[in-house]
Order: C-alpha cells, then structure tokens, then sequence
C-alpha cells in the first residue's frame, strides 16, 4: 500500500492511502498546531516561500477537513472524495492566508474548503446539473435541512423558507421538485420479473425519423431512376447545347451567359435560348 509522510514531532509519519480510516486515524494523531506556530509557519510561507511551511499548515489542519465532509454526508457521495476536495480547499486557503489577520487558519479556511466540497456535490449528484445561479445554489445547500425540520411543504412554509433565503416561493418549489427527482436512463432498463407493466425509457419514446424503411428504397428507386433518365437526355442534346447545360447547370463552378457567349462567338441571348431549349427537351426526357 502507497503512503505519504507527515511530520510529527520532528519525526516522520507514513499515512496509508489506500484506506480511508486508517488515514483518518493517522491524521487525528496529529497535533493541532499553537497560533504563534501557526504564524511562524505562515510567515515562513509568505516570506520566503517555503514550501515546507505550507506543507506544514496543510497536513496539521487535515482533522478538520474531515470534520467539515461528514456534514455532507447525506448527498449519498463517497466520504473520501469529500475529503479530497476539501483537501484542495484547504490547500488554496493556505496559499492565501496572511498571518497578520489575527486569525486562524481553520476559521479562514472554512469557506473554501465548502466551496470545492459545494463544487463537488453539485457536479456530481446528479447527471444533469442541479443549480446553476447563486439562488439555486443557496436553495440546494438549505432546503434538505429545511425539509428535515417542516417536512412536506405547505404554501404557508414554502413562503417562510423563501422568506428565510431570500428567493421567490417559485424558485423554492421548483428546487425542491428538482431535489425530489431522480436520473432516469436513456437506454431502456433490463426486464424485471417483478415489474408491474412496460415502463419505457426517453429511448424508446423517441420518433424515428428515417420513416418506414419500403418508402426510403421507394424515394432510392426512384432517384436512380431520374438519374438515369437525366442521363439519357443529355446524351441525346447536340454537343453544344449539352456543354453549355453541364456547365450553367452542373459544373461545380458555373459559367455566365456572357463567357459562353464569348467562347462560342455567340450573342448571350442565342445562348440563353439553347439553354432554355435544352432545358425543355431535359424535362420531357424526365417526364416520360
């Protein structure tokens, strides 16, 4: 099993990271830093980035990451990849922490270590998103202890949450129809024995359309038919009235009337009538 190395006491100490508890129990065996070693360490860091200072800070805080991720335990998300992200949030706190704020670093690195956990859960609680704007967020982190404490939502409760969080009763309603939604697949689900009827999934529902598989042979015959016939027509057009058809007609770049013209010593209104009766002779070869 792979470990990393903490420092305690001046001594190393190797944390398995291949289990969750017992990384848990190594890292609570870590003393919580004194504030005067606390500001050394960030002044060290600060000054002179010293990335052992920071390593330092890190690894004696990592009890309270822990702390922080099993509040958010019921969002049915693994504990470890909560303590991962807080982790990294912890990790960002103390890249911006100033010493001489007077405060500790747990307390200023409380907000960003939810953020990335924030982050986290709204990335992958659901496969479509969730919340978007800042009025959904606030609603998803607060309407599941809400509804812990009222349960159904009546008018008269949807209006005190809403009160409470400072959004519409509409945008409390329509999170928490979210919240009580679940991922349904795409693809239809394996028969069950105990399923009581036919249950079809957005697959199953959708229109095909490439239509009824005779009517695309039909429309296939039927190009390749006009194919043929058009086909037929030009090899019966003289020379001249074919060349000048191709090329105002099915040349990838079109001729004028005025560039025939002047290739065949023709007005372009002689060119014009040999296309418009080419044209009418292509048409009964079709039409035939």
């Amino acid at each position: 099993m792979t470990s990393t190395a903490l420092i305690k006491g001046g001594q190393h100490l190797a944390v398995p990271v291949g289990s969750l508890d017992s990384y848990i129990q190594a890292i609570s065996r870590l003393p919580v830093l004194d504030a005067e070693d606390e500001k050394a360490l960030a002044r060290r860091l600060r000054d002179h980035e010293d990335l052992e200072a920071a390593r330092q800070l890190v690894m004696h805080n990592l009890r309270f990451v822990v702390h922080i991720a099993r509040g958010y335990s019921g969002y049915g998300l693994g504990l470890g990849d909560l303590i991962q992200e807080g982790n990294v949030g912890l990790m960002k706190a103390v890249k911006r922490f100033d010493p001489e704020m007077n405060v500790r670093l747990i307390s200023f690195a409380v907000h960003w270590i939810r953020a990335e956990i924030h982050e986290f859960i709204l990335r992958n609680w659901r496969i479509v998103k969730v919340a978007t704007t800042k009025a959904q967020r606030k609603l998803f982190f607060n309407l599941r202890s809400a509804k812990r404490r009222l349960g159904w939502f009546n008018s008269a409760e949807v209006k005190a949450v809403a009160d409470d969080l400072g959004v519409t009763p509409q945008q409390v309603l329509e999170m928490e129809s979210r919240l009580a939604g679940h991922d349904v697949s795409f693809d239809p689900a394996p028969a069950r024995d105990d399923d009581d009827g036919p249950v079809l999934s957005p697959a199953e529902t959708l229109v095909d359309e490439q239509g009824d598989p005779a009517e695309a042979l039909e429309a296939e015959d039927w190009a390749s038919h006009h194919e043929v016939r058009l086909r037929s027509g030009l090899d019966a057009l003289d020379d001249r009235s074919r060349e000048i058809v191709s090329r105002r007609w099915l040349a990838e770049q079109k001729a004028t009337l005025h560039e025939l013209a002047s290739e065949y010593g023709i007005s372009a209104e002689r060119v014009r009538q040999i296309e418009s009766n080419a044209m009418r002779k292509l048409r009964s070869s079709l039409e035939a």
